[in-house]
Parts: structure tokens; C-alpha cells; sequence
């Protein structure tokens, strides 16, 4: 799995992995933060949100284009520089006015510029350094590490979030309840609807003593907020992190950092002398792909948004027995472990090496057994907790993907990077396939107003939506890296790797629509659209298969 890359392929993926930490922290909470801070609907909380998605993912177009001109890894150190101002800008604390708004507008205008320059232009660094014909084999395997990497940084993020919220609230005196935002802005707005339901939270926390309802309200929004901004303060800090690694291991990569012009006449890249209508014909390829990519990560990304809204209002605030498992982020980080020493015990080439990986594995089971039998039964649990299990699937089942796609590839039956595309496509349809029986006899948002579901679900339905999703996303998200950094005309490596970003803005910013729906439909009918999406962009795919593979193998 590990053995024959190239010492580059780690350094930049570590590198990535601090910068995606600090990321997914940040969004773990954002639209929670929004809602509580500033009393924003669930629809404009949630259009806010996609709409940074969609600058956050659009903008390495612009970095492409730029890094095709003064190179990538110029690009990539100023893009950290940029991301660190705006997240040091979003971790300020400020009042929920005017300026608290401006200042937080700006903030995510640098952090997606930085990422602009920073996300795509690494990757194009990772391609780069399989144009070498001695690692080219090994591609799609090395972007599956790569992707893997970065769920690493992302697997942890909403813990790091959950215990800053934790410790802030509780040296205020104060505790987590999931309703308890909106019904504290309803109140400070002079709607009283759900006043007994505060009153009752302010009779159980400490920090309300000698307060009145309304200062309590304000206390406690105020109390979230700054929690808040101490998660997003963790970015800067995982900046600094994925910068050292970056700097320090440079030399291992710097190869790579060449644009299609300066490559030597040895270099693959420079050897790769494509027609015009080749160049062509490529471009096409790619941005049919990128059309259809696009329903996909308009489905994927309602993980921090009406999945959250799910997990918060419909879903149940505690879990009791082995599922508790999943909630403790070192156990998960301990399986996820087990697996790949468990591969190890099988392909190591020595009888000592085998029995090695075999011994720490049962290591690892044990030490996640006993986090588990530590932990408090039943276990509270906050709605962005669950963003950590598609992360943790993700790096538990990249060797898994890894070992059935070779095995396939070695009989000489890998499906290609756009078959993959279309079958994830099926499969992320099925993960909202779970979340239809998961909203069968819920009320509507709408009739909620602001309080929560009598008749809460168990949290195994966003779990498992978790899953398939993940499982949709290892057939389609780093297969799809993989195929634009094989198949771009190398002196727009930088651009086409942009637009595949550009793809998943879009996709991004039209995840927005299930929540500007979410108080105005059925939950089945926001799940329905979205699988209809998926089962129709995976018709097109498969559709256009055929001309996809021929471009490409031209």
C-alpha cells in the first residue's frame, strides 16, 4: 500500500492534513455558529453556508491559472499566509452586530482565497510526481492515500470543536442543549412561544443564577458564540502546523514544482506532446466529467447542513451501548489503525513482520475496547459530532478500496476513473435512500418552531447515511483527482484541476437548496430530490462513457 511512493507523496499529504483540520473544524460549526450568533433562519444560515462553499472551491481556478504562470508552490505558501488571516479574523470574538458581520464576511473571503491557493495547486504537486514513469502505475493508488490524509485532519475536527464547546460552556456554568440557540434569539426577539422550555434550562445550569430570562438568553448566546470562536482559532494553529511540514520537507517534492514550459526534455511532462485536437478532445472529456460531478457534491455536502439540522432536530441527544463506540474519537482513531496494520498482517513479506502488524492489532482492539467500557452510559452527544464518521470511514476504507481495485486491475478488470464516477453516483443515491425511512412519520421543520422532534430517531440512520455516502465518495472523489491530473494537457494541469474545483462549488452552492426548502416541505420530499439528482447524473455518465474513455485515451 505504502511501499514504492515517493517521499513526496507523505510530505504533502501531511501537509494537507493540517490544513484540512483546521478546515473541517471550523465548518463542523459554522452554520450552528451562524444560527446562534446572529439568529439567522435555517435557510439563511444554510445559503450562507453554500455560498462560502462554493467561493471556497471555485476560487483554485483562480489559483490555477496563477500557478500556471508563477508556479504552484509559490501559490501554496501564500495561500496558507492568506487562510491564517481569515481564520485569525473569524476567531475574534465580536458583538452580533454590523461589524461583527463585515469582519466575518472578510474572514471567509481570505479563507477561500487561500484555499484557492493552496487546495488545488498541492494536488497538481502530487500528479506531478507520478509524471515519472517510475511511480506513473502507482497514481490512483497515491491520490486514495492522499484523500485518505486529508480525512485524517478531518475525522478529528469536530471533537476538537465538541471539547472547546464543552470546556467554554462549562466554565460559564453552562451546558449544551441543542434547541437552546434558537429558543434563546426567539426570546431576546420578544417571542415568548417557548419560554417555559428556557425557563427550565436555566433552572438546571449554574451560570443562569441571578439572571433574568432574558439575560440569561443573551448569556448564553454570547457563552456558544465564543466556544465558537475558539474552534475556529484551532485553524490557525493547524496552519502553522501544515506550513512547517511543507517548508521543511520541500526538498523531497521540489521536483515537482515546474511548470509544463521549464520541464527538462527527460522529464514525462515534457515528452507528452499532445495534438490539438488531442488538447482538445481532453478538455471535453474533463468537463463532461466535471458536469456531472457537480449533482454529487451538491448531495455530499449536507453533511453541514441539513444532515446537521437532522442530527440536531431529529435525532436523538444521547446513545447508549457499542454504537457509543463511535463518539469517542481515540477508539475510532484505534480502529481505523487496526485496519491497516490488520493488511499488514497479511502482506508483509517476512513471518516477523506479519506477526508484528497481527500483535498490534489486537493492540489496537484492545485499547479501543477500553475506551469503550470507559465511556458513560447512556453518552450525550452534539449534532456536529456526526461529521466525524465519514472522515473515519474514509480512512478505514481506503485500504479496503485500494485491495479490491487491484485485485481487479492484476485480472485486468478496474473499472476506469469515469465508470467509477457513475457507480458512485448510484451509490450516493442509496445513502439517501436510508434517510427516507429515517423521516417516514416526522413532522415537518416548519412545525417544529424551533424546538425538537417528540419522537427523535435513533442516531443509526445518519450513520449509516454516513457510510454509503462514503462509499460513494471513495468511488468518485479521489479517482476524479486522479483521472484530471493523468488526463490534463500539461501546460493546463493548473486550470483543469481549478475547474474540477469549480465543479464542486457549484455543487456546493446548490447544496443550499435542501435548506432553503427545509421549513417549507416534508423532509421525505428535500431526501427524494436529492437521490433523483444522483440516479440522474449517474444515467448521463454512463451515457457518455464511451466518448469520455476514447478522449482520454487518445
Amino acid at each position: 500500500m505504502f511501499k514504492g511512493q515517493p517521499k513526496g507523496l507523505f510530505a504533502l499529504a501531511l501537509a494537507n492534513t493540517g490544513e484540512r483540520f483546521g478546515y473541517y473544524t471550523m465548518l463542523a460549526i459554522f452554520l450552528l455558529y451562524l444560527q446562534a450568533k446572529f439568529g439567522f433562519s435555517a435557510s439563511t444560515a444554510g445559503q450562507l453556508y453554500a455560498t462560502f462553499l462554493a467561493v471556497v472551491y471555485f476560487m483554485p481556478v483562480v489559483g490555477g491559472i496563477l500557478a500556471d504562470k508563477i508556479g504552484f508552490g509559490k501559490c501554496v505558501v501564500t495561500g496558507v499566509s492568506v487562510m491564517f488571516i481569515g481564520y485569525l479574523c473569524l476567531a475574534i470574538p465580536t458583538p452580533a452586530s454590523t461589524f461583527g458581520l463585515i469582519l466575518m464576511i472578510l474572514a471567509l473571503v481570505l479563507i477561500a482565497s487561500g484555499t484557492g491557493l493552496f487546495k488545488g495547486n498541492l494536488q497538481v504537486l502530487v500528479g506531478n510526481l507520478y509524471d515519472d514513469p517510475k511511480y506513473s502505475a502507482k497514481r490512483d493508488s497515491a491520490f486514495s492515500l492522499f484523500y485518505m490524509a486529508i480525512n485524517v485532519g478531518a475525522m478529528f475536527a469536530p471533537t476538537a470543536a465538541t471539547a472547546l464547546t464543552n470546556w467554554k460552556l462549562g466554565s460559564a456554568g453552562l451546558f449544551y442543549k441543542s434547541d437552546a440557540p434558537a429558543i434563546a434569539n426567539q426570546i431576546l426577539t420578544g417571542d415568548m412561544s417557548n419560554l417555559q422550555i428556557m425557563q427550565s434550562y436555566a433552572d438546571s445550569m449554574s451560570g443562569a443564577a441571578g439572571k433574568s430570562i432574558t439575560e440569561f438568553c443573551q448569556y448564553y448566546i454570547d457563552n456558544l458564540s465564543v466556544a465558537y470562536n475558539l474552534g475556529f482559532g484551532v485553524a490557525c494553529v493547524s496552519l502553522i502546523f501544515s506550513i512547517a511540514i511543507y517548508l521543511g520537507c520541500r526538498c523531497w517534492f521540489k521536483h515537482a514544482d515546474v511548470k509544463a514550459g521549464q520541464a527538462s526534455s527527460s522529464d514525462a511532462a515534457a515528452a507528452v506532446e499532445l495534438t490539438p485536437k488531442q488538447t482538445r478532445d481532453r478538455i471535453i472529456a474533463l468537463v463532461l466529467v466535471f458536469a456531472v460531478v457537480i449533482f454529487f457534491w451538491m448531495a455530499f455536502h449536507q453533511n453541514g447542513s441539513s444532515l446537521t439540522y437532522f442530527a440536531r432536530d431529529y435525532t436523538q441527544p444521547f446513545v447508549t451501548g457499542p454504537l457509543k463506540v463511535g463518539f469517542n474519537i481515540w477508539a475510532l482513531a484505534l480502529i481505523a489503525a487496526s485496519i491497516y496494520t490488520l493488511f499488514g498482517a497479511f502482506q508483509s513479506e517476512t513471518s516477523k513482520a506479519k506477526t508484528i502488524c497481527a500483535v498490534v492489532t489486537l493492540a489496537l482492539w484492545g485499547g479501543a475496547y477500553l475506551l469503550y467500557r470507559g465511556m458513560e452510559d447512556p453518552r450525550a452527544i452534539l449534532p456536529q459530532e456526526f461529521q466525524q464518521f465519514n472522515p473515519f470511514f474514509v480512512v478505514a476504507l481506503t485500504p479496503v478500496s485500494m485491495a479490491i481495485f487491484g485485485a481487479l486491475a492484476k485480472k485486468d478488470k478496474e473499472p476506469s476513473a469515469p465508470k467509477k464516477i457513475g457507480l458512485g453516483m448510484l451509490v450516493a443515491a442509496l445513502g439517501y435512500a436510508v434517510m427516507l425511512l429515517a423521516s417516514a412519520g416526522q413532522p415537518t421543520p416548519s412545525s417544529l418552531n424551533g424546538a425538537v422532534s417528540p419522537d427523535p430517531v435513533v442516531p443509526t440512520y445518519l450513520i449509516n447515511t454516513y457510510l454509503v455516502l462514503t462509499f460513494a465518495e471513495l468511488l468518485l472523489s479521489p479517482m476524479g483527482i486522479s483521472f484530471v491530473s493523468k488526463v490534463a494537457p500539461p501546460k493546463y494541469k493548473g486550470l483543469m484541476m481549478g475547474c474540477w474545483f469549480a465543479a464542486t462549488a457549484i455543487g456546493n452552492y446548490l447544496s443550499s437548496i435542501p435548506s432553503m426548502l427545509w421549513d417549507r416541505v416534508p423532509l421525505w420530499l428535500n431526501w427524494t430530490i436529492l437521490m433523483a439528482l444522483c440516479l440522474i447524473a449517474a444515467l448521463i455518465m454512463f451515457a457518455m462513457l464511451r466518448k469520455i474513455e476514447a478522449a482520454t485515451e487518445s
